[in-house]
């Protein structure tokens, strides 16, 4: 594969910083997010919630869409809407990183996050 565009996967990294005394709690709504996810997104190739090593209130989400449709049915998942609206007073910083390609449509959406987009400029998906 050399055409990366908006039917190209992808991987999205989210960082969150939740507060202190909040990480059982939003470790709960991550996990039914998760489940909830993994149930209804065929095109989310892979989803993992990671906890940082060094610092107990740092998290990462890990996700793989299988391209840009895959990415819109996410935002639009009625679980993923509960999770942002939950997060919010939970956590006191959030940012995505996007590796690879995406469309136009896609970076329009991605636009309402604080967000920071990798073009890929070569190599090759086995996604």
């Amino acid at each position: 594969m050399t055409d990366f565009n908006e039917n190209t996967p992808f991987l999205l990294i989210a960082r969150v910083q939740v507060k202190l005394g909040k990480v059982d709690e939003y470790i709960a709504l991550a996990r039914a997010t998760d489940e909830a996810v993994k149930a209804s997104e065929p095109g989310m190739l892979h989803h993992t919630f990671d906890q940082d090593p060094d610092d107990p209130l740092k998290f990462v989400w890990s996700e793989v869409y299988k391209d840009d449709q895959a990415f819109l049915t996410h935002l639009s998942n009625p679980p993923v809407q509960d999770y942002v609206t939950k997060h919010e007073p939970l956590a006191d910083d959030f940012c995505v990183e996007v590796y690879g390609t995406v469309g136009n449509e896609c970076r329009a959406m991605l636009e309402n996050f604080p967000v920071k987009i990798f073009e890929t400029k070569f190599g090759y998906s086995r996604v």
